[in-house]
């Protein structure tokens, strides 16, 4: 889940995330695109990297030298993600990167000549649709693959059931989609927006499921969790405030009681070049 604001390029709130980002990831995805990457060595283009958790965790699973470009328009998030790349691949091939500091929009398929790939990680529901048509032309355009991970799908399931959870997950799924600085957001429209934008420009798009599964085990995260959930709610309904905090303490008791499991549900996409 993207968080509402400033919270959402925190370094401790990416560092708390990275591992259920990490498990929730559709690995089925990895054997077509492994099947694609030929080029040798890679070089793999990370959109929007934050503290490199995508090359953390792709990296190692890709075979042969790799070469990464990490994107981000914060310079500290880039330190932290460049000093934090493996060392090596999945055959040992060494792994290198470089930092590119700078805003996406406006990305062309020149930007990306010589890219053999294209990743990023709870991305896609921070843009609008115009930018996801010009950033699925300009892939596309490049003939490289992309593979874009954990965008938010709009359903959250929560175990115990509380009467309010629906109205609340209907706020925050309409906060997603905000306009913000004149810009309408794709928030959990983002996985179909994106499918449809790359089938147009004539991508072979495949897409798996890539739930964050939350609770005891990860009692941290769920407290975070909860806490954006309901703030990004109440700042789309204010008149759901008094109600929301009353929520919070509740599934906040839950938690601590390691009585509440949840299941954030998001999208992954792989779309490869149309066969020639």
């Amino acid at each position: 889940m993207n968080e509402p604001g400033s919270a959402r390029f925190e370094p401790g709130w990416l560092a708390l995330r990275e591992e259920a980002d990490a498990e929730a990831r559709a690995a089925e995805l990895l054997e077509p695109l492994r099947a694609h990457l030929t080029a040798r060595p890679l070089v793999v283009r990370d959109l929007g990297c934050g503290t490199g958790s995508m090359g953390r965790w792709l990296a190692g699973r890709l075979p042969g030298p790799q070469h990464w470009v990490l994107h981000d328009r914060d310079p500290d998030l880039l330190a932290r993600a460049s000093a934090d790349m493996p060392a090596t691949s999945s055959d040992g091939g060494p792994v290198t990167a470089e930092t590119v500091t700078g805003d996406l929009a406006g990305l062309r398929a020149a930007d990306l000549a010589g890219t053999s790939l294209v990743t990023a990680s709870a991305l896609l529901d921070l843009l609008t649709a115009a930018e996801m048509d010009g950033l699925a032309a300009a892939i596309t355009g490049a003939g490289c693959p992309a593979l874009l991970t954990l965008s938010v799908a709009g359903r959250v399931e929560l175990r115990p059931h509380d009467p309010f959870d629906g109205e609340l997950a209907e706020a925050f799924n309409a906060h997603q989609r905000r306009v913000a600085g004149g810009r309408r957001l794709l928030g959990p429209d983002a996985a179909d927006a994106a499918a449809d934008a790359f089938r147009r420009h004539g991508a072979d798009v495949r897409t798996g499921p890539s739930p964050w599964r939350l609770g005891p085990g990860r009692a941290a995260l769920t407290r975070e969790w909860l806490r954006g959930w309901t703030a990004a709610a109440r700042e789309q309904r204010p008149d759901l405030a008094g109600p929301a905090d009353a929520y919070l303490r509740r599934r906040l008791d839950a938690c601590a009681a390691g009585e509440l499991s949840v299941t954030v549900h998001h999208v992954d996409l792989l779309a490869l070049p149309a066969a020639p």
